[in-house]
């Protein structure tokens, strides 16, 4: 049993967690401390990860977005025809489509697929990268460029046509679009982001707040503001767990022999040219962690080499599970996990791991 942290909720098992996965978009990772696979793209291995997905139930993956990667948005278009039931969450940038075509694509694919996408949309990380697309804006400008982007994509899928809109951002003349989203309604929208705007603007225009992992205690600070206005709270983080402790703590030992350092120190000048308050967090946890640990559970010692994401919880199957149940106690409602090698992890989760989260569940004591 693991000591601390909240207690578990009072009628928890009433809903149950959501558990997503990340799709390699690259050549797929076999460790943490590697450099990224870039300029080579594995599109058959990525069907066949997505239909792996489909079957062991994963209730959503997410499919990223950064220069050095493919683009989410064909990817999704195929993968949707080779799979039954797992759902797509497309990240995104405002800024990239006009809000119209972005919706316009966002309909098409919901038909393509009867509803199985889900949008994260990112206001972005390093200005640097930014630039690369043409994006010159700063911090809070672009996170203003999201809500009025995220405003007129709900004006469209509430079917507000014709649709002029004026703003400082975007200026839009009698818009129409003969294709709404397949039923009715709209994508499940989950917005990223630690700093105020992007807190402020999962409150106003989306369904979920998604952050960079913490302890239990840290995210239920955190989440606190945002599940009182009705927003729910998503954490993106890795997992490893193995049948006893001894054997996930030999898995990490040797995930990071012969670590490459020269990508450590390329992610170290990403950051330091990064104005996201999200990954500056994630690394001042990092720089605050013992040895690496800030929990007994939980271990940050491949944020250097990938970023907020990194942080994972280790484990024997049941300590995991159990530590993962508390952050329902914090108020999360749904992970987006990763896993180095990401396909053998995600198998390994979903045989192992959450069969005792459900557990933990449904023995929950009703409120």
């Amino acid at each position: 049993m693991i000591s601390g942290g909240p207690s578990p909720l009072r009628g928890a098992g009433v809903d149950e967690l959501k558990v997503h996965w990340c799709s390699p978009l690259d050549s797929g990772q076999q460790k943490a401390s590697e450099k990224y696979q870039a300029g080579t793209l594995d599109f058959d291995g990525i069907v066949d990860f997505a239909r792996e997905a489909d079957a062991l139930g994963v209730d959503s993956l997410l499919m990223g977005i950064s220069y050095h990667m493919p683009d989410p948005l064909p990817m999704i278009g195929a993968l949707v025809r080779a799979t039954e039931r797992v759902k797509f969450i497309l990240a995104y940038r405002p800024g990239l489509l006009s809000p119209t075509l972005f919706t316009q694509v966002v309909n098409t694919v919901s038909w393509m697929s009867d509803g199985r996408i889900s949008l994260n949309l990112v206001a972005g990380i390093s200005p640097a990268e930014q630039a690369f697309y043409g994006d010159f804006l700063a911090h809070d400008d672009r996170h203003a460029r999201s809500n009025e982007f995220l405003d007129i994509c709900h004006r469209l899928w509430r079917g507000e046509t014709p649709l002029s809109y004026r703003g400082e951002h975007y200026r839009i003349e009698e818009a129409q679009l003969g294709l709404g989203y397949k039923g009715g309604g709209r994508p499940d929208i989950y917005i990223s982001g630690a700093s105020g705007v992007a807190q402020q603007t999962a409150v106003d225009h989306a369904d979920c707040w998604l952050r960079y992992g913490d302890t239990p205690e840290g995210i239920a600070k955190a989440a606190e503001p945002l599940l009182a206005q009705g927003c729910r709270v998503g954490i993106r983080m890795h997992v490893l767990s193995r049948d006893t402790r001894a054997e996930a703590l030999a898995a990490l030992e040797e995930m990071m022999r012969d670590p490459d350092e020269e990508h450590r120190k390329w992610v170290s000048d990403f950051v330091s040219t990064s104005d996201s308050e999200a990954v500056k967090t994630s690394f001042r946890l990092a720089d605050q962690a013992g040895d690496d640990w800030l929990s007994p559970m939980l271990w940050s010692g491949a944020v250097a080499y990938r970023g907020g994401p990194a942080l994972c919880v280790v484990g024997s199957h049941e300590e995991v599970a159990e530590y993962l149940f508390r952050y329902k106690a914090a108020g999360v409602s749904e992970f987006i996990f990763s896993g180095w090698p990401t396909r053998d992890e995600m198998r390994n989760f979903y045989t192992h791991v959450l069969p005792l989260i459900r557990e933990h569940e449904r023995n929950a004591v009703p409120a």
